[in-house]
């Protein structure tokens, strides 16, 4: 388990929680089932969650007792969490740590698996949706719906030929492929479709999926208050992306960039990372949710691509930066990466984050909002905060001792405490340094370098 400075030293998240005490478990209860259906997390308890005081818990052996009666009574299927007493000056704080579980989805027992089933959003517990709820069950099967049959149809809801269109630049498709490809599969000895076939190649894709359809929109300034061109993208998912290409690419300017003898057209946003933000959307979404569709809206400022189905069980925000990758549509997946659309599991947000970089431009920003997820490519450079170099320094002498006092901060900078107050509230604010104590009075608070 990670060190509880380093706990304290990140804000509040999809694996991260701060608990004041016991004396309502309710809500602790609810955070404990929504890590154990998620990515896992740790509740820290005996911290103010708003302004990270350290309160500490007075006798934290009653309150281990205490919490290990609470999960074992109160939550189903049962969970073992791993629990650590942590010692902090002179009290201690609880460490509840949850580990992803095999055996989702868990739910509040007295509640039933319908209304106290709850997952993770941004740093927020919600009570999951029934197809939040499917889903989960789903992953616990091992499943994934764009493999499940759909016995109602026959093999004609595929659209072989569009399908020998778009495989025709790799290889000549064979019939005896969809079923290699999982576009089909056999359900009680008949050959039928899957959802994934249907999504990808269907005859009737639009009046069975009606959600898969993708909806671009150019918007007059920086909200939806004004549309200046839309188009609803309907072809097959492998032909989207190069749809959505060419409406981004009427929809926003070209610098004409002159390099020696030669001149060359520049994109506004970097090509790749359009394309990877579009092409993770179309492979990622959870086309099981209903009034969800894919959406790509361009606004002055930046590009928003919207995908229904927030990041699958056990993966977390930091996991898909650094390429970690699960894939929520298998037969989609399959099908992207043999036509070239997809190089390697994993490998889209790191490629779009570098070529944001190379262009100047900030790193696309991924967030999960509600049951969805999005990528925002800004256009506007966001240039770093200006820092002297009394905060270098400042931001250099903590990250060295790994933490340290406003005194010892002071002294080593040569500034008077009362100033440097300031200086390291102005550093806080601005998310580069968090700091920890049992509030603003406490004359040992500490600092921290922000860990993002």
């Amino acid at each position: 388990m990670e060190s509880l400075p380093d706990l304290l030293s990140r804000p509040e998240g999809k694996t991260l929680e701060f608990k004041r005490d016991l004396s309502s478990p309710d809500g602790l209860i609810k955070t404990v089932v929504a890590f154990a259906n998620g990515a896992g997390g740790t509740v820290l308890v005996g911290v103010e969650d708003r302004t990270l005081a350290v309160l500490g818990l007075p006798e934290p052996l009653k309150e281990v007792e205490r919490l290990v009666n609470l999960v074992s009574d109160r939550i189903e299927p049962r969970l073992a969490p791993e629990l650590e007493v942590m010692p902090w000056r002179k009290t201690h704080v609880l460490a509840v740590r949850v580990f992803p579980s095999p055996s989702r989805p868990h739910y509040v027992k007295r509640l039933g698996p319908e209304a106290g089933t709850f997952v993770r959003i941004g740093a927020s517990t919600r009570r999951a949706d029934p197809a939040q709820i499917e889903e989960l069950r789903r992953f616990s099967r091992g499943g994934t719906f764009d493999e499940e049959t759909r016995a109602e149809f026959d093999t004609e809801a595929i659209d072989f030929r569009a399908a020998s269109e778009c495989f025709a630049p790799v290889r000549a498709l064979r019939r005896a492929d969809l079923l290699t490809l999982g576009l089909t599969a056999l359900h009680q000895g008949r050959e039928v479709p899957t959802n994934g076939g249907i999504l990808l190649f269907g005859a009737r894709r639009a009046e069975i999926f009606p959600e898969s359809a993708l909806r671009t929109g150019c918007f007059s300034g920086i909200d939806r208050s004004e549309i200046l061109d839309s188009a609803e993208v309907s072809v097959p998912l492998p032909l989207m992306i190069a749809e959505v290409l060419r409406f981004v690419a009427r929809n926003t300017r070209r610098a004409l960039r002159v390099n020696g003898a030669r001149h060359e057209e520049v994109s506004e946003y970097p090509v790749l990372a359009v394309r990877e933000a579009v092409t993770n959307a179309i492979v990622h979404a959870d086309y099981s949710q209903r009034g969800s569709p894919l959406r790509v809206a361009i606004f002055t400022d930046r590009i928003e691509v919207d995908n229904p189905g927030g990041l699958l069980p056990g993966l977390a925000l930091p996991d898909i930066r650094r390429g970690v990758s699960k894939l929520r549509n298998r037969v989609i997946g399959r099908v992207f990466h043999e036509l070239g659309l997809i190089e390697q599991w994993g490998s889209g947000i790191p490629r779009m984050v570098r070529s944001c970089r190379e262009a100047g431009l900030p790193e696309p920003v991924l967030e999960e909002l509600g049951a969805g997820f999005r990528v925002t490519l800004s256009r506007v450079p966001t240039g770093a905060p200006e820092l002297d170099a009394i905060d270098q320094a400042v931001l250099e002498f903590v990250r060295k001792h790994g933490s340290a006092g406003t005194k010892d901060i002071a002294a080593e900078s040569g500034r008077t405490a009362r100033a440097m107050r300031t200086r390291l509230r102005r550093l806080v604010d601005l998310g580069l340094l968090v700091v920890v104590g049992h509030g603003p009075r406490d004359p040992h608070r500490v600092y921290h370098v922000a860990r993002r």
